[in-house]
Formats: C-alpha cells, sequence, structure tokens
C-alpha cells in the first residue's frame, strides 16, 4: 500500500551542508540557480546558508531569493544563543530573525562532550538555551526545526542528557527534532536502536540528518523514514564536508518508487538526473558516473551474459526502469562484450539487424582486436559509432588531413611554446577547399586542438560550438618506459550531448590526434543524421 504524500518531507541542505565540501565555494547566483532546480524538483524545504554579517553571500540569499516566488519553503540556518547571553541579545538569534525566512532551523548540543570541551558550559545551561532559542525564534517564524547536533553519538555517550535536550526543544515547542548523525559514525544497527529508542521518549515529529563517514548516510536515513521519521535531510548528489552528507538523489528514489512515498510527481522524479547533473556543474563539482539512480553506470551492461539476460527481460539484471528518473540503459563495448551487446548497439542504426549478420561477428572481432592493442570502448562510444559506420559501408570522412606538424620552443623569458601546424581538405564530392593555419598551445596536443578547430570551422562553421570537455592519457605498458604506448581518452560536448572518443600509439601526439579528430567527425556526422543515437 503506498503511503501519501504528507508522511515524509524532504529538507534540502545543499546550499549549507553541500558548500562545505572540499573545493566547493558556491557564489550568490549560483545558489539562487540551484535553489530554482530544487524547487522545479518539488523538494519542499531548502536551507539557504547560515547568515550573519561576515557571511555576506548567505545573508544576500534571503532578500534574493524572495523574488523567485518558491514553491519550496526558505529555512535560515544558525545555532541556539551563546552562553550567558541573553535571548534577545543574542545576535547569532536575531541573524536569523533579520533573515525573514518562515522556517527557522537551528543546531544545538546533545552530546555531553561538546556541552563540557566545546562550548564550556553546565548541562543545565545548555538546555536553557535550546529551550529558550526556541521559544524566541516561535515568536517571529512560522515554523522552527531543532537540529540535535552530535546526537547519536550522544546517546551513546550519556543517553539520558541527549533525551533531556530533545525534551527541552519539544517543551519550547519544536515542529520537528532532528537526530543528527553530525560525524557520521553510526552503523545501521545501532542508528535504528537509538531512533527506536528516542520514539518511546518524545512525541514531536522526528527527523534525520546523516554523514555518510562509514558509508551509511543514505541506508540510515531510509531506516530513519521506515521507523517513522517525517523529516529526511541531505544534499543532491551527496555533497557536504568530509565524505559528504545523505544523497537525496539516491534517498528520493528509494523511498518513491522502492517503498511507495508519495514525495514528489512522476514528472518531476524523471528530471532526477538532470537535476543531479546541472547541480554538479553548478557547484563544480563534477559528476559521479557510478552513482546509483543517476549516474551513467547504474544501468549499464558490460559482461556479455548480462546484456543477453537483459535483452530477454530487463528484470534479469535491473532492478527498476531507469527512465522513472531520468536515465537510460547502456550497453558497453569491451572485449567481455558478446554478440548481444553489438546487437543492442546497432539497432540504433540499423533497426533490422541479425544476430546471425555477418556484420556482428566483423564487428566483434575487430572490436577484441583493437582492445588487444589497448583500445578501451566503453567511454568512447563516438569512436565505437564511427568505426560501425565503416564497417556498413556508409561513412565517409568529411575531411581529408594532409599533414600536420607540432613545434616545441622556449622564448627569450624562458617560458616554453607550443605550436601547432595543419592542412585538411574539405572531402565533400565536389569541394575541395584547402585550409592551412596554425595555433599555439599551453602545450602540443592543445596546440593540436586549437589548430585543428580553427581549419576546420572555416569549412563547418557548426563546431564552434563544440569544445573538448575531459582530457586523459593511461600509459598501457610501464615496463617499456618512455617507449611504452599510451591510451588518450577525450570527452567532448556541444551543449547538448557529450560524447567519448579514443586513441592509441606508442607516440601520446598522435594518440591525441587520432581521438581529436574522431571527436570532431563524430559531431559532424551526428549533426547531419548519419548516426543515430
Amino acid at each position: 500500500m503506498a503511503n501519501t504524500q504528507s508522511d515524509i518531507i524532504i529538507y534540502d541542505t545543499t546550499l549549507r551542508d553541500g558548500n562545505q565540501a572540499i573545493g566547493l565555494g558556491l557564489s550568490l547566483q549560483d545558489k539562487l540557480e540551484i535553489s530554482e532546480k530544487l524547487d522545479a524538483l518539488g523538494l519542499h524545504y531548502i536551507e539557504g546558508g547560515w547568515p550573519n554579517p561576515t557571511n555576506e553571500i548567505d545573508t544576500k540569499f534571503y532578500r534574493e531569493v524572495k523574488k523567485l516566488n518558491l514553491s519550496a519553503k526558505i529555512a535560515a540556518f544558525g545555532s541556539t544563543k551563546r552562553p550567558h547571553t541573553a535571548v534577545d541579545k543574542d545576535p547569532f538569534l536575531a541573524d536569523i530573525i533579520q533573515a525573514d525566512a518562515p522556517v527557522a532551523t537551528i543546531y544545538g548540543k546533545s552530546w555531553d562532550l561538546h556541552v563540557h570541551d566545546v562550548i564550556r558550559c553546565t548541562e543545565e545551561e545548555n538546555l536553557t538555551m535550546i529551550y529558550e532559542s526556541v521559544s524566541h525564534l516561535k515568536r517571529y517564524k512560522d515554523e522552527v526545526i531543532f537540529d540535535a547536533e552530535h546526537f547519536f553519538d550522544g546517546y551513546l555517550n550519556n543517553p539520558d542528557y541527549a533525551i533531556k535536550s530533545l525534551q527541552a526543544a519539544q517543551e519550547a515547542g519544536a515542529h520537528c527534532l532532528v537526530l543528527c548523525d553530525t560525524n557520521g559514525g553510526t552503523l545501521p544497527g545501532d542508528f535504528t536502536r537509538i531512533v527506536q529508542a528516542v520514539q518511546q521518549e518524545v512525541s514531536a515529529p522526528l527527523g534525520v540528518h546523516v554523514h555518510n563517514d562509514t558509508g551509511c548516510a543514505e541506508a540510515n536515513s531510509i531506516i530513519g523514514a521506515e521507523l517513522g521519521a517525517t523529516h529526511i535531510q541531505g544534499t543532491i548528489n551527496g555533497l557536504g564536508e568530509r565524505c559528504g552528507n545523505a544523497n537525496l538523489c539516491t534517498i528520493i528514489p528509494a523511498l518513491q518508487i522502492k517503498k511507495g512515498y508519495d514525495l514528489i510527481s512522476d514528472e518531476q522524479m524523471r528530471s532526477l538526473r538532470e537535476t543531479s547533473i546541472y547541480v554538479g556543474e553548478i557547484a563544480n563539482a563534477g559528476y559521479n558516473f557510478r552513482a546509483p539512480f543517476v549516474g551513467e553506470a547504474a544501468f549499464s551492461h558490460k559482461a556479455g551474459a548480462h546484456v543477453d539476460g537483459v535483452r530477454k527481460n530487463r528484470k534479469a539484471f535491473e532492478h527498476m526502469s531507469p527512465e522513472l528518473v531520468g536515465n537510460k540503459r547502456h550497453f558497453v563495448i569491451s572485449d567481455q562484450a558478446g554478440s548481444g551487446t553489438i546487437i543492442e548497439k546497432l539497432t540504433g542504426i540499423r533497426p533490422d539487424i541479425d544476430k546471425k549478420d555477418p556484420l556482428v561477428k566483423r564487428l566483434l572481432n575487430t572490436i577484441k582486436e583493437m582492445e588487444q592493442q589497448g583500445y578501451h570502448f566503453e567511454a568512447a562510444d563516438g569512436t565505437f559509432q564511427l568505426l560501425v559506420h565503416k564497417e556498413l559501408g556508409d561513412f565517409q570522412d568529411p575531411f581529408i588531413v594532409k599533414g600536420f606538424r607540432v613545434i616545441e620552443d622556449v622564448r627569450c623569458d624562458g617560458h616554453p611554446l607550443s605550436e601547432a601546424t595543419i592542412k585538411i581538405v574539405e572531402n565533400i564530392k565536389g569541394c575541395e577547399k584547402t585550409v592551412h593555419t596554425a595555433a599555439e598551445g599551453n602545450g602540443p596536443v592543445d596546440a593540436l586542438n586549437h589548430a585543428l578547430r580553427k581549419a576546420i570551422t572555416e569549412i563547418y562553421p557548426e563546431l564552434t560550438h563544440m569544445h573538448l570537455e575531459d582530457y586523459k592519457v593511461r600509459v598501457l605498458a610501464g615496463s617499456a618506459g618512455t617507449a611504452a604506448k599510451v591510451r588518450v581518452l577525450i570527452e567532448s560536448t556541444d551543449g547538448n550531448d557529450r560524447w567519448g572518443t579514443i586513441g592509441v600509439s606508442g607516440n601520446i601526439i598522435e594518440a591525441s590526434w587520432i581521438a581529436l579528430v574522431d571527436s570532431i567527425k563524430y559531431k559532424l556526422l551526428k549533426d547531419r543524421n548519419i548516426i543515430r543515437s
């Protein structure tokens, strides 16, 4: 039986917790853009950060976000009042009130170790701080949420005191008591036992906020929901300090698709992968290829037996339909692939292909031979597609390279200079346009890339919007020293699609050149509908 949407609310902390991840630094515009995306996904609460005079971005956020007219409730974050400070004189609480957000979320100490060693006050004073802070904020806010910081560690050390911290917030009228595994060290068994014990002592709605230091953040969050927590906190992509926070891109589909909770609409669920990628790009935090549900590898199949099983019945090797979260199935080409993988890849080009078609066996043999040489097609679908069309006999090179040269020099100021010269000819019937040009770069490969792009855009202007997004080099036989073969993998994008191409050679320049040329050929063929993905 499905649950109802009122059972659980999703509270996003990407803009604060996520921003604490190493290497992240969200601008005001970043936070506003991410807020719009979170709202479109249907998340119920968005925590904007900690407003205070030293944090100009978070302080401005609460003014600017009101202009967006979001459906999600905006929460201002802060702490309880400081020790030995009157509640109406405390700057922490004043900053939260001035943020003018409808929801206030404050954390307080529930671990007696923190009371004694961090804020250094008596246990009784800490409980008073919690009670007075919640009570004071309720005069100004629609809702006050209490985050019991380090609750699970506190409970393990002194369960009576940890419970008293929750009861102080409950007596003051907190709308929700959030049990925080701030150090992320609680394992599922202890997590379950402690949540169940808390339920015997308090009556206010419970929430959970879990960090991922033992790899259990998502599991514990889901357990919390199953035990009756009605408020789940987390971040998009699990961004956060140290090992990160509970990943909402895992929790949301797990609860809704697997357990039947009605959290967001089906249409919003189908935008989950897009949201994950979008936030990763805006935050400049990269993209987790192997993320559950939303990662490209989440529904990818490499082993021949697995591919054959999925082709017969997708449930054989997939726990759910990838389309539900906006993802799709991938069949990976490799030396472990069987004819079933080749057929699945070919159906997008030749829908009526038969398993007994000689082309299937020919392609499989070619791929295995190339992988023996060091090629690796798992992330190089662009190169694979070009290979298929060559075998089909419907491929024509859109241009011919007459030659290229790379010069390495050192300037008079001591800085190295890379310059590449290239000559190409348009290879379309009736056209023989020749372009001969040169470009500089930060290194030989960069110079080649600039020279090739400069030359080719004179013939094919649409390539202006294409750019190289990632470049990886791997030495394949380290024992051969500087004579070892290298594999170069290039990822390109035109703003809509991304594709990988690959080159292998004993010469790193040649390997890079092969991958660069294939990336451009794939783009041209894709745009002319010769290749259908």
